[in-house]
């Protein structure tokens, strides 16, 4: 259950900064850093919760 847990996780996380390098390259700068640190919560909040 838990490796399918963190296949969900890195796949969230790959698309999120994916869409943060898009955001960065059509000059949206704020845009993008707000969603890094997003894609970032997403790697950290599951130690906290999900992944006791």
């Amino acid at each position: 259950m838990d490796l399918i847990i963190w296949l969900v996780i890195v796949i969230m996380f790959l698309y999120a900064v994916g869409f943060a390098i898009t955001l960065w390259k059509e000059q949206n700068k704020k845009g993008a850093i707000a969603v890094f640190i997003l894609a970032i919560m997403i790697v950290v909040v599951p130690f906290f919760s999900v992944l006791q």
